[in-house]
């Protein structure tokens, strides 16, 4: 038997790849973990110069990048996204909605006016990105969808009534385009990240939330997230990674919370 090593194909080699919201955080690393498994990765993000930045790093890294300016909240703009895919690859085969803002208004603060705005960047804006992008998806012969909703769209916290209405919609929207898009073979799933360290963590304040006395103790010492650490943006990578490939077959219409075990706990 030959002792000679070969060198595995990379898993993802071949594909490519959409991530909203990519130039920074979770969606950055979502990137990054993908174009390490072989993909070819459009960065997709509202702050043009920064995408075009991180991709131009990934591609003196080694990998295959791409950059363009993206509001999810704009038809004209999705509308651009569509014609940049098409034009580049003539399919797509994995996208991952990602691109959020994050939003803790109190109820006593809070109007519809607000409410309808979180709504349409945190649900209906992937939404959107997804009708879009489905005549190119029905191209690939291993077409995933992958959502990045939140723990809070499955647990309720304090003033979090609009994130959390919104995120708890992309669970559901999951589900749904997961029934919906079966017959071509569309895989949709849903990632619900808990405490993650990204700028989302920092309070109106300015203090980072994993820093505080009260999150250091409730959370850390006595264990209410029982692997006592916040994630990092590669957890979450990893975990969507998983639904990105061909080891996530007979998966689709399923939500995966990826947050240290704290939904274990009460």
């Amino acid at each position: 038997m030959s002792n000679t090593v070969r060198n595995p194909v990379p898993a993802l080699a071949g594909r490519m790849a959409l991530v909203t919201g990519s130039a920074r955080g979770i969606g950055k690393a979502i990137a990054g973990r993908l174009m390490e498994l072989g993909a070819t990765v459009l960065i997709a993000d509202r702050d043009a110069d920064l995408a075009h930045e991180v991709a131009a790093s990934f591609v003196t890294a080694g990998y295959d990048a791409h950059a363009i300016a993206l509001d999810i909240t704009d038809p004209a703009s999705i509308a651009a996204l569509t014609q940049c895919v098409d034009a580049r690859w003539g399919r797509l085969d994995i996208l991952v909605n990602n691109a959020a803002v994050l939003d803790s208004t109190p109820l006593a603060d809070l109007t519809m006016e607000h409410f309808r705005r979180i709504q349409e960047v945190n649900q209906n804006g992937g939404l959107a990105v997804t009708l879009e992008m489905l005549p190119l998806l029905k191209q690939s012969p291993h077409p995933r969808i992958v959502n990045i909703a939140s723990i809070q769209g499955v647990r309720g916290t304090v003033d979090s009534l609009a994130y959390s209405s919104a995120k708890g919609g992309v669970v559901n929207m999951s589900r749904a385009l997961a029934v919906d898009l079966a017959p071509d073979g569309i895989l949709v799933n849903c990632i619900c990240p808990g405490f993650v360290d990204t700028r989302m963590a920092l309070m109106p304040s300015g203090d980072h939330e994993h820093e505080t006395d009260w999150f250091k103790d409730i959370y850390i010492k006595y264990g209410r997230i029982p692997l006592r650490r916040a994630a990092q943006p590669d957890d979450i990578a990893a975990a969507t990674a998983f639904f990105c490939g061909d080891d996530c077959r007979y998966v689709t219409g399923q939500m995966l919370l990826v947050d240290g075990g704290v939904s274990a706990t009460f």
